[in-house]
């Protein structure tokens, strides 16, 4: 059926997670009724590749398809996977920083090797890149997150980190519409204002988000840009608004996890908020079943517009091509040193 007909089953505006190593039978039972887009992973979640392979199984049987299942695994802090079963990465902005001349092809190798960890786990998303441009004053909960301070060299470093996790067989999620490298704290204890002109968010802020405008997912920033509204991004119509229309991205649109304490309320009555807003999706972690089933109630099941970009995201998956790890590695690791001049 076209995703727009009325009679289409759409998938639940949701993307949940998981309390531990295994799906509980009271989880199961709440993701088949509830039947969410995909799921996201933690560290709670990991425990070897054997158990997170069966895990991630569990996730799609519950829902009786090949949902998505993402992760953060942007290396440095922000990383899910760790040693001694997965590679340790240093931050992102240290890494751009090392390679220098190489850094686009450095970036590359990087995520083509997570993304080749991913997919051997049944892993199909991750969120990143990071395209959020850093300033002095960025939070430092982002800052070394980051990939640099001018629009236009993160733009192109966060081309291609993405085209790395396609080639990979992973979606990349692309993070944090339109913009968070401006605020000043941290969105996961408070909720950040900008205060910067419009034509100033254009120019350097938004700019990268244009440019991966055509990515197949993204994820909101929980920022008040007060020259565009009063409202958070994800609770922010006028500027949903502008991320389709001016930033052109056309991508489904996932919030920021909505349980971050930047956003003040019911989680259920802020999932209805943002889809109402303009999200396709919204994304929940570290909550009580409870506030799970809130979450799934206010966001509903998908409309035809949402279904449509999830139908298009999913088609984007694709089989990786065949590639040598040692060969990608040692490359990496020479760029990574500054020795091969990129």
């Amino acid at each position: 059926m076209h995703p727009g007909d009325d009679t289409v089953s759409r998938f639940g505006a949701t993307i949940l997670d998981a309390d531990g190593l295994r799906l509980t039978a009271e989880e199961k039972a709440f993701f088949r009724d509830v039947d969410p887009f995909g799921f996201i992973l933690f560290a709670r979640n990991v425990e070897s590749p054997g158990q997170l392979a069966v895990l991630c199984a569990e996730m799609r049987e519950a829902v009786g398809r090949e949902a998505l299942i993402t992760i953060d695994q942007e290396g440095g802090r922000v990383q899910r996977l760790r040693a001694p079963w997965w590679r340790e990465w240093v931050p992102p902005l240290e890494q751009v920083e090392r390679a220098g001349a190489g850094t686009e092809r450095a970036m590359y190798l990087r995520y083509r090797i997570i993304a080749h960890e991913l997919r051997s786990l049944g892993i199909d998303s991750n969120c990143a890149p990071l395209v959020d441009v850093a300033t002095p004053h960025t939070h430092p909960f982002l800052r070394n997150r980051c990939y640099g301070e001018r629009a236009e060299a993160v733009a192109r470093i966060g081309r291609a980190v993405a085209q790395a996790h396609l080639d990979g067989g992973v979606l990349p999620v692309v993070k944090h519409i339109p913009g968070h490298g401006r605020a000043q704290s941290d969105s996961h204890l408070e909720l950040p204002r900008v205060d910067a002109m419009k034509n100033v968010l254009q120019e350097f802020d938004f700019a990268p988000f244009r440019a991966l405008s055509d990515m197949p997912l993204g994820m909101t920033a929980h920022v008040v840009y007060e020259a565009l509204d009063a409202a958070p991004a994800t609770l922010s119509a006028p500027v949903m608004a502008m991320i389709r229309d001016e930033i052109g991205f056309d991508g489904l649109i996932m919030s920021d996890d909505i349980a971050m304490k930047a956003l003040a309320g019911d989680p259920g009555d802020l999932s209805r908020r943002a889809i109402a807003a303009g999200c396709d999706v919204v994304l929940h972690c570290n909550g009580t079943l409870e506030e799970k089933r809130r979450v799934a109630e206010g966001a509903g099941r998908m409309g035809a517009a949402a279904q449509a970009r999830a139908e298009r995201a999913l088609a984007a998956r694709q089989a990786p091509g065949e590639i040598y790890i040692a060969a990608l590695e040692a490359e990496f690791e020479a760029l990574s040193k500054g020795a091969v001049d990129g």
